[in-house]
């Protein structure tokens, strides 16, 4: 089979890229930049210069395919840039999707986000949970709209598309604010979590082989949550101390605390530069908030089966730490 995949470049993306090639399947990555995508090429990957920006930069490399993984999005959430992040959740979004059917491939699979419920207030929801707003941040809003407003109503029109929702996803190669703090955490620098903040972690291998498992299985129509453990952002490090023998964080602050602080925080940002881990939309979104929702479904119809967090941040901790030449006894 011959795949064609947005974002392939990307945390996600360059792992679903890796699978299908390994699984045997011709892969062709859309890329900013081909001269940045080496690594894609070395594997077999087909590379063709375009961005989900300009649709017209995607009709030669997605005629003639047998599935569409559309992957690319904007979700840097401590540096919003609001133009940007419309322009490629939104409107790449439709392009892409007007491209599938334009060219009617056979199936398509959609990576939205948990994201899309926002705040879940400490329920663990499903794919009948629907959240309307307000939203927490731009990424939220953008992806709603583009999985409710886009991807939706193209399906109900006949698109052959399936949607996957993964949630908090962690692994080697992860370049967000998550890897960043596991990075401080593992030099013994991070000194503040939130309280109560939860998430459903899952190992990029796991919501990589999601996706696969979503273009095999899932059925047109349908969306699969692909995340995985729910716990929250302290039950996280708490794992990471027992497995590492690493420090944990001197002073947890509680969701007012946090919601203060973003409100701090919010003129100071217009006018001098803050780390991304500290601007009021991370504060905000970080402030007792759960992305928590069940992987039931994906489980019982795909076969989904994501490793344990404890398993999963074993795996990334030791690579992160032999990346940072450390070791369990530094």
């Amino acid at each position: 089979m011959k795949y064609f995949v947005t974002g392939a470049t990307g945390f996600i993306g360059e792992y679903v890229a890796r699978q299908l090639v390994g699984a045997g399947h011709g892969v062709i990555a859309l890329v900013r930049s081909p001269h940045k995508a080496q690594a894609l090429a070395d594997l077999g990957v087909s590379l063709h210069q375009g961005d989900i920006t300009d649709k017209d930069s995607m009709r030669a490399p997605m005629t003639g395919v047998d599935g569409v993984f559309h992957i690319a999005a904007w979700y840097e959430i401590g540096r919003t840039d609001p133009e940007r992040m419309h322009k490629i959740n939104i409107d790449g979004t439709r392009h892409v999707l007007e491209l599938m059917h334009e060219l009617a491939i056979p199936k398509g699979v959609y990576t939205s986000t948990v994201g899309v419920f926002s705040d879940t207030h400490g329920k663990i929801v499903d794919e009948t949970y629907r959240h309307d707003g307000p939203f927490l941040n731009e990424y939220e809003r953008t992806k709603w709209i583009a999985h409710y407003e886009i991807a939706e109503p193209m399906i109900k029109d006949g698109l052959p598309l399936v949607i996957v929702m993964p949630g908090a996803v962690y692994g080697p190669g992860d370049h967000s604010l998550v890897h960043d703090q596991i990075i401080q955490f593992l030099k013994g620098r991070l000194y503040v979590a939130p309280q109560k903040t939860a998430f459903c972690w899952a190992h990029v291998e796991d919501t990589a082989r999601g996706h696969l498992l979503a273009m095999e299985k899932g059925v047109p129509g349908e969306s699969y949550i692909i995340g995985g453990q729910v716990a929250t952002y302290l039950e996280m490090l708490k794992i990471g101390q027992e497995l590492t023998g690493k420090r944990g964080p001197m002073l947890t602050l509680s969701p007012g605390v946090l919601r203060l602080l973003s409100r701090i925080m919010a003129p100071i940002e217009r006018v001098l530069p803050v780390p991304a881990a500290y601007t009021s939309v991370v504060l905000r979104t970080t402030a007792g908030v759960t992305y928590t929702a069940s992987n039931e479904k994906a489980r019982r119809e795909l076969g989904f089966s994501p490793r344990s967090l404890r398993d999963g941040l074993w795996e990334t901790a030791q690579h992160e730490m032999q990346q940072l030449g450390m070791t369990l006894d530094t």
